[in-house]
């Protein structure tokens, strides 16, 4: 099981000027999240799973009025950029998701 300080590398390697207090806060918020094994990274392959990100991420924490169309091509573009990586950090993917739309100040 990944602990914190490898989701935070794994941002460090898609994200370059890293918001560290944001980062740090957007940790300690999913703490309990990044815990679990079954939690701690997002499937792009499993459709609810994006729906869930788009739901309960961008529209609830972050408030975004956006499309689903403009939210599931963000959710898209984030998959696409982590790629390389069999398990998704869900920090690091929350935290390029926030940083895209630019919001890492709700968690800094």
């Amino acid at each position: 099981m990944a602990d914190i300080q490898e989701h935070k590398a794994t941002v460090a390697k898609y994200a370059s000027n890293i918001n560290t207090a944001a980062l740090d806060k957007m940790a300690k918020n999913y703490a309990l999240v990044l815990s679990n094994k079954d939690s701690q990274f997002v499937s792009c392959g499993d459709e609810s799973e994006r729906d869930t990100v788009r739901e309960n991420f961008l529209k609830k924490k972050l408030a975004l009025t956006n499309s689903d169309a403009d939210l599931n091509a963000a959710i898209d573009t984030v998959c696409a950029t982590m790629k390389e990586d069999r398990f998704k950090s869900r920090l690091a993917f929350y935290y390029l998701l926030a940083d895209k739309y630019n919001k890492l100040g709700i968690f800094a």
